[in-house]
């Protein structure tokens, strides 16, 4: 543990001398601003070294994450807001606060539980905000499905849901035909609005099956990558152009490579 301690130090102290007088020239022009888009690109590198399962990658990534907070922590020391110790300190009171069932006499017996009395911690938090929502705090440049995700857990903590996943279900069966509807009626906004809501009622559906829609969809885009590409190549071995082949090749072609590609 006193390793890992020296370990934080020595990191915090090396970005303040980065930083300093006669430090990197391109870490000393960067602020809040330009380190946004390398925070986010950073954080896309890290989901995939996770997927990789490469544990030296995976360190690697998660120290260029922890980068864009030292980072952060240490420009606000130099304007005299904040510093790491004060981002620490505060979420280590947050989590001891959020956890009553661990560090006090709460009890809770299941992840259930769990989540609504945080939700319950966090709305006495906020009690002094006017309009506060309970949907409030997802963040609005999240990907759509995952920002669907976010509204719809937390909707459902103040007890906004469904009893059972067949209700979601039957939802989403709802939305399909009202779509339909919109489809036959040729009204390009209603379209589109319909198709909003058949997404949204899957993204919720997937939630009831404990189903991560952002990586179930990422997994299926992956495998219509793998297999489009191999039907490419087999198109390309037997002389065949896709763009002047008939659907019924090409759909001959896909099953083909579903046949011999089980998973992507």
């Amino acid at each position: 543990m006193a390793d890992d301690l020296n370990g934080v130090r020595r990191l915090v102290e090396v970005m303040r001398r980065l930083r300093g007088p006669g430090g990197c020239p391109w870490d000393r022009e960067q602020t809040l601003q330009t380190l946004k888009p390398c925070l986010l690109e950073e954080t896309y590198e890290l989901l995939d070294a996770m997927d990789k399962g490469d544990t030296a990658l995976h360190v690697e990534e998660l120290g260029d994450v922890l980068l864009q907070v030292v980072f952060q922590c240490a420009i606000g020391e130099e304007e005299g807001r904040f510093t790491f110790d004060t981002v620490a300190a505060a979420l280590t009171d947050k989590l001891v606060r959020r956890h009553p069932h661990v560090f006090g006499e709460v009890t809770a017996d299941s992840t259930g539980e769990v989540l609504r009395n945080w939700e319950a911690i966090k709305q006495g938090e906020k009690s002094g905000v006017a309009d506060r929502s309970a949907i409030d705090g997802v963040p609005a440049a999240l990907p759509a499905l995952l920002k669907a995700q976010r509204v719809q857990a937390k909707a459902s903590r103040v007890g906004f849901d469904w009893k059972e996943s067949s209700g979601a279900l039957g939802k989403v069966h709802e939305e399909i035909a009202e779509l339909s509807e919109a489809v036959a009626g040729g009204d390009a906004a209603r379209i589109a609005d319909e198709t909003g809501d058949v997404l949204f009622a899957i993204v919720n559906y997937c939630r009831f099956i404990h189903v991560d829609a952002e990586s179930a969809l990422s997994g299926a885009t992956q495998k219509f990558a793998v297999r489009f590409r191999e039907v490419e190549r087999r198109a390309r071995e037997r002389g065949m152009e896709m763009r002047n082949c008939s659907l019924a090749e090409l759909d001959a072609l896909w099953d083909e490579v579903k046949r011999t590609i089980v998973s992507g």
